[in-house]
């Protein structure tokens, strides 16, 4: 690991040993339902056909509305709520329930529940011997579905700093966090990389070989060579980098620094940082469209939608959403955009080629997290206070009249 002095390691007496396992990751990536664009790799042609081929026929997405509503409850806190490409769901439940739950995206029956406690030196930290709890926020699969990498809020037990919050008030006594890797089928954590503190968003290239974590309060971005498992480098931002996305070309990203009220493009190879936009307040969250000609990103503060020209970063088109908007989701056939309102307790559905909400639906208090789950053409809502909302998007819009 490249020594960064501006941090405080997370094994404080001396680098560690690079936990090293080859992953063979290719073709296109969901990232809470997000579909990225097709890259480089040789292989992209046929994965992505592969991916296609699991999503079943249906109406376009702006011809059809959400309907059907299921509710999952149990020992939940989902921050976030992910669709993998092969049926399985992953939420997220931070430190409050110290887990992430697994479900099957036909039946919604749970499938397993993954602690969040480590032993470090399992992993290569041989300094860190003993029991560490994580704090799951946010996940992304692996393209075949194996794997899912998840962001853990903060680390402790022996070797850990300071305690974490969003308003970093301890500063660089806080210790540095790390994602974990879960082997889906086994249900095992078998992989940690260190990454900055307070991890929050991951995304994933398209080709699936780097990995991009907003490090909330490091005002920087890792980018994690998925291959190698480790930190290859850091990239400056802004206060409080949080949403991402990263470009077909395989090295352009993007990233919201939610305080600053700023858009930042980045280069992944050469570390070059960039600010291109002075957003309205708190932007949060950003999504590719399928082909990755658009992206979208949420103004928690300002509750607006914007759809942006990825190739330039401008404003194409603003809607109004609903209080506090946060996460967002799309349809594959990318005519549908699907958005939490975090304070008003409801989704909005968009048509893309309108940019018009064509339906509002309420669902469970505090709606954080949204997924578009393929396999079943379901949308998947996360509420903070303890319950996940399921819902059909396959009815025709005149059978709900």
């Amino acid at each position: 690991m490249q020594a960064r002095h501006h941090r405080k390691p997370l094994r404080p007496s001396r680098p560690h040993e690079q936990f090293t396992i080859a992953i063979a990751i290719t073709a296109v990536i969901m990232s809470g339902g997000m579909l990225s664009g097709l890259l480089t790799s040789t292989t992209a042609p046929e994965s992505r056909s592969v991916q296609e081929s699991r999503i079943p026929p249906g109406e376009p997405s702006n011809t059809t509305r959400l309907d059907n509503s299921r509710r999952i409850t149990g020992d939940i806190t989902p921050k976030s709520v992910v669709a993998g490409p092969d049926g399985t769901v992953i939420a997220n439940n931070m430190m409050y329930s110290h887990s992430s739950t697994l479900y099957d995206a036909e039946s919604l029956e749970l499938t397993g529940t993954v602690s969040d406690a480590v032993d470090l030196s399992e992993f290569g930290f041989a300094d860190r011997a003993g029991e560490t709890r994580g704090a799951p926020v946010e996940a992304v699969f692996s393209p075949d579905g194996e794997h899912a990498y998840v962001s853990q809020y903060s680390l402790k037990g022996p070797g850990a700093g300071e305690t974490a919050t969003d308003d970093c008030r301890h500063g660089d006594g806080i210790g540095n966090s790390a994602v974990f890797r879960l082997d889906v089928d086994s249900g095992q954590w078998d992989q940690v990389i260190e990454v900055g503190r307070v991890p929050k968003f991951l995304s994933i290239s398209p080709d699936g070989s780097i990995a991009l974590v907003s490090n909330w309060c490091d005002s920087s971005v890792s980018v994690l060579d998925l291959a190698e498992g480790r930190e290859v480098r850091q990239i400056e931002v802004d206060s409080a980098p949080r949403g991402s996305v990263i470009l077909p070309d395989d090295r352009t990203a993007y990233v919201a620094a939610m305080f600053a009220d700023e858009l930042y493009r980045l280069d992944l190879v050469t570390g070059k940082s960039e600010k291109v936009l002075e957003t309205g307040r708190k932007p949060r969250h950003l999504m590719l469209s399928p082909d990755a000609s658009r992206m979208y990103l949420t103004e928690s503060g300002s509750d607006r939608l914007l759809e942006l020209d990825t190739a330039t970063a401008e404003v194409l088109r603003v809607a109004e959403t609903g209080r506090e908007p946060r996460s967002i989701t799309i349809s594959p056939d990318g005519l549908a955009l699907y958005v939490v309102n975090y304070y008003g307790n409801t989704v909005s559905k968009f048509d893309t080629e309108t940019m018009e909400e064509i339906q509002e639906v309420e669902v469970g208090q505090n709606p954080i997290g949204i997924t578009y789950e393929p396999t079943q053409r379901r949308v998947w809502v996360a509420n903070y206070a303890g319950s996940i909302d399921v819902f059909d998007d396959t009815t025709p819009a005149e059978e709900m009249m």
